[in-house]
């Protein structure tokens, strides 16, 4: 489970730092909505054909939690990420703000989703906030048009942690694949609907503009968030969220492969700085609790600090029996005296 575990994580940040490189690449040669609308359209074409196939039972509850979570973490957080990269923010200062998510994750996560955060962890939110802060510190130098801009990417940022509670809050029991599906073909319908609607879907004639799309359908939509939905159930919340932020520092090793941008020492040392706060977040001594699908009922939660194990908690179950062998042991003068069992309890 924990090999597995970092392997979800390491794919998370790679496949995840892809979109932000796809959306540049992207906003080159059409506009956000545009993108976006074509981006779903394929992949909500390969959706049908999945749930075609698997035909999937999925309870009510189930559907409307896996389409509020389209609506939160694809249609407003990708829509103002990439509305905000087409009007002129940075790549690295668009990640900075996306790298907010584990404080603020941090801060509702005890109150919400029951996930305790200890000190240990405290501090690796805060040191890789730092190590983000120097990943970007050129980028936050340089202007980029009206300060109110940043409310826009701010906005997305705000989605995606409503998504993620949400997920971690009702717990559906969706495969992970299922859910991308759902996702994927809702955000189609409401990504194609509003670039409609705003007379901007287009059919664009460059083959790089279909080249971007075919990166962000399989890398950000295939694995990004495929894989954002299978760390969601491998770990808590806090811990997943805290993969973010090796997402600048990724996505700016990407740029500079890609388009040849350069990497200054301060990106370096902040880069270091991230890693360091990453280990420490997932390794530390206290850990989060980790998340269980919801046919794990019965077994406790992951968190050391508070003596906790994965497996069934034994006191309970022998609690249970003794009970149990008790209650029968006092009805039996009953049943002989009045000849009939006791009333269930």
């Amino acid at each position: 489970m924990k090999v597995l575990s970092l392997a979800a994580g390491a794919g998370f940040v790679v496949f995840w730092s892809c979109g932000f490189i796809g959306a540049r690449w992207g906003t080159e040669y059409t506009n956000a909505f545009d993108l976006l609308a074509w981006r779903f359209l394929v992949a909500g074409a390969l959706a049908v054909v999945i749930l075609a196939v698997r035909r999937p039972r999925i309870s009510r509850r189930d559907l409307a939690t896996q389409v509020w979570m389209a609506f939160l973490t694809q249609f407003v957080y990708l829509g103002l990420i990439f509305t905000g990269i087409d009007h002129g923010i940075t790549a690295g200062v668009t990640a900075l703000i996306g790298s907010l998510q584990p404080i603020l994750i941090a801060t509702v996560a005890g109150p919400l989703l029951g996930e305790q955060v200890n000190r240990r962890q405290w501090l690796g939110l805060v040191l890789g906030l730092v190590g983000v802060g120097l990943v970007v510190a050129d980028d936050l130098g340089a202007g980029h048009g009206s300060p109110m801009l940043f409310l826009v990417p701010i906005g997305g940022l705000l989605g995606l942690v409503g998504g993620t509670c949400l997920e971690r809050k009702r717990r559906p029991s969706t495969s992970s694949l299922e859910a991308l599906a759902i996702q994927s073909l809702t955000s189609a319908v409401l990504f194609t609907a509003l670039a409609a609607s705003t007379n901007k879907l287009t059919v664009p004639s460059e083959p790089g503009f279909y080249g971007a799309v075919v990166w962000l359908v399989l890398l950000a939509t295939g694995g990004g968030w495929g894989l954002y939905l299978v760390n969601l159930k491998l770990s808590g919340a806090t811990r997943i969220s805290s993969l973010l932020y090796l997402v600048p520092p990724t996505t700016m090793l990407f740029a500079f492969l890609i388009f040849g941008e350069t990497i200054g020492v301060l990106a370096v040392v902040g880069m270091l700085i991230c890693a360091a706060a990453v280990l420490r977040i997932r390794c530390g001594d206290g850990g989060t609790p980790v998340a269980e699908p919801d046919g794990s009922a019965g077994v406790a939660c992951v968190h050391r600090g508070a003596a906790r194990s994965e497996q069934p908690d034994r006191a309970a179950v022998a609690a249970r029996r003794g009970h149990s062998a008790h209650v029968l042991r006092d009805s039996r003068p009953a049943v002989r005296g009045a000849g009939q069992p006791p009333a269930d309890e």
